[in-house]
C-alpha cells in the first residue's frame, strides 16, 4: 500500500531525495526573499522610508532574524507542520480539523474560525498570484545593475519566464522538484557565501542576533520601526507554503531542509547585506547583488532568476493543494485534479487553477512593471494568513491536543501580538497596493462561500427528491401497474448506494419503463495509486437476486482514470443477475438544472453566481469515459 510523504519518512529515516525536492518546491519563495526584502525596507521611494543609520540597520536586521525565528520556525515548522489532516497540510486542512474537533457547546466558535480559515485560504490564492510576479520581476531587475540598457527588457523577459513556468506544471511537482532542487541548493550556497563575505567586512553586524537590538529599535524608535515592519514581513513570505506543501514532502523533510539549509543561508545573507549597507548606504539600492564580486554579478542574476522561478513553484503547488482540498470539502466545484506521483498522493496538478494563475500573474506583471511597486501589495495577504493560521492552531491545541488553557495562552499571546503588529503595519500601505490582495481574497472568499452555501441547498433538495434507494427498489417491485420492461442494460451513475439516482426515478415515474438489467454504479477513489483487480469491484443486490437490479461500487486508485465500461466488463453474469449487454448498454447521468428562485434562501445575486460557477464543473461523461453516443442525461430542475 502506498504511503503519504509523512508516513514514508517514519521508520526508515528521511530520504535525501525528499529534502532536495523540498528545497526545489517548498522553499523557493522564502529562499528568494533576500533579493528584495532589505531593499524594500530602505527604499527611498517608500511612503515611510527608514533612514539609513547604524542603529536602524542593526534594528532592522535583528527584527528580520527574530521574525524568522518566531513566525517561520516556531509557528510553522514546530507547530503547524504537526497539524496535518491525513498527511495534508495548509489552511484548508486546518479548517477540516477545526470542524472535526469542534468542542461541544462551542460549535459556533468553530464555525466562525472555519469562516476565518476560508478567508485565509482565499488570501493564499491571492498570494499565489502575487508571488510569481514579484519574485521573477525582482530577479530580472538585477539586469539593471549588470547592464543598465537592458532595463526596458525586464518586463518582457519576466513574461516569457512566467509563461514557461506555468506550461511545465503538467509534469508534476515531483519532476519539477528534481529539476529545481539542485538549483536551489546552489542558490542557498551562493547567498550564504556572499553573506559571509559581507560579514567579514564588518563582523559587528553579528550583534544584531541579540533580541535587545530588535526590542530597542521597535520600542525606542517605534515611529520608524512600525512602518519598517510592512517591508520586514517580506522575509517570512513563503512560510504559509511550507505548510500548504506538507502533503508533497512530509514534515520531517521540510523541517530538516529549513533548519539545516534554508534558515542558515538566508540569515547569513541578511547579515551580510546589513554589513554592506553599514559600509556604504548607497548599497541599499540592491544589497544582495552588490554583495557578489563584480565578475560574479551576472551569474548571480541568472541564478537568482532561476531561484525566483522556483519561488513561484512553492505557492503554485500550494495553490493546487488548497484548491483540491476546497473541492473535497465542498467549497469549489468539481474541477479536474491530476495526480502526478505514484508514491505521494499530495502531488497534484489542477489545470483550471494553473491557467487562472497564469493569466493573473501575467496581468500583474504588466500592470505593476516592478517588484517595488508590488512590494506594498505582497505583505498584506501573508500577514493575514499567518494570523488566521495562528488562531486556528490555538483552537486545535485546545480541542484536539487538549493542552491546558494557560499553556496555550503563554504561546498564543506573544505569537498573536507579533502577527497583529505585522498586520497593522501593512494596513498603513492600504492605498499603496495592500488593497490588491484583500480584493483578490475577498472575491475568492465570496466565490467559495457562495458555492458551499448553494451546494448545501441543492444537496438537501436533491436528497429529498431522490429518496432512499432500497425503498425505491421495494416500491418498484410492488408497483401497480408495473412499469414496462424493455430489453437491454441501463447503467445509472450515482454518488453512493443510499439514495436512488434521479435519472432512474425519472425514467420510472415519468416514462413508466425500466430496463431488464439495471446497474446502479458508484466510483470511489482510494488513497492508494492503484487498486488490485481483485479488490476493485463490490456488488450489492439491494435485497433481491431476481429483479435484475444491482448496485456496483468500483474502487480506483488516485492515479487511475475512472473507466466505467472497462470496470463493467469485469463483472460475472452470475453476480449481476443476468448477462449485461455492454455493447448496446445505455449510460444515464443524473443532472440538476439550476435556475434562480423567486423566493430564495440565498440572495438573488449569489444564486446567479452559484449557477454560473456550476458551469465550470468537470464533464461527467468525459471523466468516467462514457461513450457519448450512448449516454443520456436526465434529472430535475431545482430552483435556488
Amino acid at each position: 500500500m502506498t504511503k503519504t510523504a509523512t508516513e514514508r519518512e517514519t521508520g526508515q529515516g528521511i530520504r535525501p531525495g525528499l529534502i532536495l525536492g523540498a528545497l526545489g518546491v517548498v522553499f523557493g519563495d522564502i529562499g528568494t526573499s533576500p533579493i528584495y526584502a532589505l531593499r524594500a525596507v530602505f527604499d527611498p521611494g517608500d511612503p515611510h522610508p527608514v533612514p539609513i543609520r547604524a542603529e536602524n540597520v542593526f534594528g532592522v536586521v535583528s527584527l528580520v532574524f527574530w521574525s524568522m525565528v518566531i513566525i517561520v520556525t516556531a509557528t510553522y515548522v514546530l507547530i503547524a507542520l504537526r497539524a496535518d489532516h491525513d498527511g495534508e497540510g495548509g489552511i484548508m486542512a486546518l479548517i477540516t480539523l477545526v470542524r472535526r474537533w469542534a468542542v461541544p457547546g462551542r460549535k459556533r466558535l468553530a464555525a466562525v474560525l472555519a469562516a476565518l480559515g476560508i478567508f485565509g485560504a482565499a488570501l493564499f490564492l491571492g498570494d499565489s498570484m502575487i508571488t510569481p510576479a514579484i519574485s521573477v520581476l525582482s530577479a530580472v531587475e538585477g539586469l539593471e545593475i549588470v547592464a543598465p540598457p537592458m532595463a526596458r527588457a525586464v518586463v518582457p523577459i519576466t513574461a516569457v519566464i512566467i509563461l514557461v513556468l506555468f506550461l511545465v506544471q503538467r509534469r508534476g511537482t515531483g519532476t519539477v522538484g528534481r529539476l529545481f532542487g539542485p538549483v536551489m541548493l546552489v542558490w542557498f550556497a551562493t547567498i550564504a557565501a556572499c553573506g559571509i563575505g559581507g560579514i567579514a567586512r564588518d563582523p559587528a553586524i553579528l550583534k544584531a542576533l541579540s533580541p535587545t537590538y530588535a526590542a530597542g529599535f521597535l520600542f525606542g524608535h517605534f515611529g520608524v520601526a512600525f512602518f519598517a515592519l510592512a517591508a520586514i514581513v517580506l522575509v517570512v513570505t513563503g512560510a504559509e507554503a511550507l505548510y500548504a506543501d506538507l502533503g508533497h514532502f512530509g514534515r520531517r523533510s521540510i523541517t530538516r531542509a529549513w533548519l539545516l539549509v534554508v534558515f542558515p543561508a538566508c540569515l547569513l545573507s541578511y547579515l551580510g547585506q546589513g554589513a554592506l549597507i553599514l559600509d556604504d548606504p548607497r548599497h541599499a539600492a540592491s544589497p544582495l547583488f552588490l554583495l557578489a564580486p563584480g565578475w560574479a554579478r551576472l551569474p548571480v542574476v541568472a541564478l537568482a532568476t532561476a531561484a525566483t522561478v522556483i519561488a513561484s513553484q512553492a505557492v503554485i503547488s500550494g495553490a493546487y493543494s488548497v484548491a483540491a482540498q476546497a473541492i473535497r470539502i465542498g467549497y469549489l466545484p468539481r474541477l479536474r485534479v491530476v495526480h502526478t506521483s505514484a508514491s505521494t498522493p499530495g502531488r497534484i496538478y489542477v489545470p483550471w487553477i494553473n491557467w487562472l494563475l497564469m493569466v493573473s500573474v501575467l496581468t500583474l506583471a504588466f500592470a505593476f512593471r516592478s517588484s517595488t511597486a508590488l512590494a506594498s501589495a505582497y505583505g498584506m495577504a501573508v500577514t493575514c494568513t499567518i494570523t488566521i493560521t495562528t488562531l486556528l492552531l490555538c483552537y486545535l491545541a485546545y480541542a484536539k491536543w487538549q493542552l491546558p488553557p494557560w499553556l496555550i495562552a503563554c504561546a498564543a499571546i506573544p505569537l498573536l501580538c507579533v502577527d497583529l503588529l505585522f498586520v497593522a503595519a501593512n494596513l498603513t500601505k492600504l492605498v499603496h497596493g495592500a488593497w490588491l490582495p484583500l480584493l483578490i481574497g475577498s472575491v475568492a472568499f465570496v466565490l467559495m462561500t457562495t458555492w458551499q452555501r448553494g451546494r448545501g441547498v441543492v444537496m438537501a433538495e436533491r436528497e429529498r427528491r431522490e429518496g432512499a434507494l432500497r425503498e425505491f427498489v421495494e416500491d418498484l417491485r410492488h408497483r401497480d401497474p408495473r412499469p414496462a420492461v424493455v430489453e437491454g442494460t441501463a447503467v445509472f451513475l450515482n454518488r453512493g448506494k443510499e439514495l436512488a439516482p434521479l435519472a432512474l426515478r425519472a425514467n420510472v415515474e415519468r416514462n413508466h419503463v425500466r430496463h431488464r438489467q439495471i446497474v446502479i454504479l458508484s466510483v470511489e477513489t482510494e488513497s492508494t495509486p492503484r487498486v488490485p483487480p481483485g479488490d476493485r469491484i463490490r456488488i450489492d443486490h439491494l435485497g433481491y437476486t431476481d429483479d435484475g437490479i444491482v448496485h456496483v461500487t468500483v474502487r480506483i486508485g488516485y492515479l487511475e482514470r475512472p473507466d466505467v465500461p472497462a470496470a463493467l466488463a469485469q463483472l460475472d453474469p452470475e453476480e449481476t443477475e443476468g448477462l449485461l449487454d455492454l455493447d448496446t448498454a445505455t449510460y444515464f447521468l443524473s443532472e440538476i438544472e439550476l435556475s434562480p428562485a423567486e423566493e430564495s434562501i440565498m440572495s438573488r445575486w449569489r444564486s446567479r453566481l452559484f449557477i454560473a460557477m456550476s458551469y465550470i464543473s468537470a464533464d461527467a461523461a468525459d471523466h468516467f469515459n462514457l461513450p457519448r453516443d450512448r449516454t443520456v442525461v436526465m434529472g430535475a430542475r431545482i430552483e435556488i
